[in-house]
């Protein structure tokens, strides 16, 4: 009969709890690895709405309104029949309130209508071989689309549309007339998102009223009047 070391069979409880140990050492890292597996599984499942996210940035959609005020370079052309044409700058500042709407779709470009109101202050004497001539542009408003890209909080836009100006003038001592003149506008500007409901505004604008008939009690003068304005604002996102 052959005989089984005594050796042989008192390190057999050692092997297998050595056996154990590593049974059990492995199967913490599996569930270790199996785990971390997951997470970053979750991560790229995570990262194209992140992206997306980043991407879309800021919501330009909705309605809006606001204030503006500025400075505009107003220059009228007066002409009568036998004398020679004159010129004037009516320059001076500008208060006035706005409001919109925008529609911005997926790519980031944004559409929208706006319209504005506002005083000036631009009053101006002009010596002519009838007198003085006195005249101001009061009131100005428009109606105009608009088409802009955003880039997050920024909103780059062009604009484009019918304009309008409200005119007294006066032959001092002869007579005076008011009209409305009316022709187009066009420009483009900034709007700044400074929280998720203010944002502020840089607005350049160039408007052409056309020509238009001043009547000073039988004497009539063709006039003409285009426009230059700049502009800051601040509106607020509904």
């Amino acid at each position: 009969m052959t005989s089984i070391p005594i050796e042989a069979i008192s390190n057999q409880p050692h092997r297998d709890l050595t056996m154990k140990n590593i049974i059990a050492t492995a199967t913490l890292l599996l569930i270790a690895t199996s785990a971390s597996a997951a997470d970053a599984v979750s991560t790229v499942a995570e990262a194209p709405i992140a992206a997306e996210s980043t991407e879309r940035g800021f919501e330009w959609t909705g309605g809006y309104a606001g204030v503006t005020g500025g400075y505009g370079w107003l220059d009228g052309r007066f002409e009568t029949a036998g004398l020679n044409p004159l010129d004037g700058n009516f320059d001076g500042g500008s208060l006035g309130a706005f409001a919109g709407f925008n529609t911005q779709f997926d790519n980031n470009f944004v559409i929208g209508i706006e319209g504005d109101l506002e005083h000036n202050w631009n009053e101006e004497n002009l010596a002519t071989l009838l007198g003085t001539f006195t005249g101001k542009a009061d009131w100005q408003g428009s109606i105009r689309g608009r088409l802009g890209y955003s880039f997050g909080r920024a909103l780059v836009y062009a604009s484009a549309g019918w304009a309008a100006a409200h005119v007294d003038a006066e032959l001092q001592g002869i007579a005076s007339t008011r009209e409305t003149y009316n022709g187009y506008t066009v420009g483009a500007g900034v709007d700044y998102a400074v929280t998720d409901r203010i944002f502020g505004r840089l607005d350049y604008r160039y408007n052409d009223f056309r020509s238009k008939d001043l009547d000073f009690a039988g004497t009539t003068v063709e006039s003409d009047l285009s426009q230059h304005t700049v502009k800051l604002g601040v509106g607020v996102k509904f």
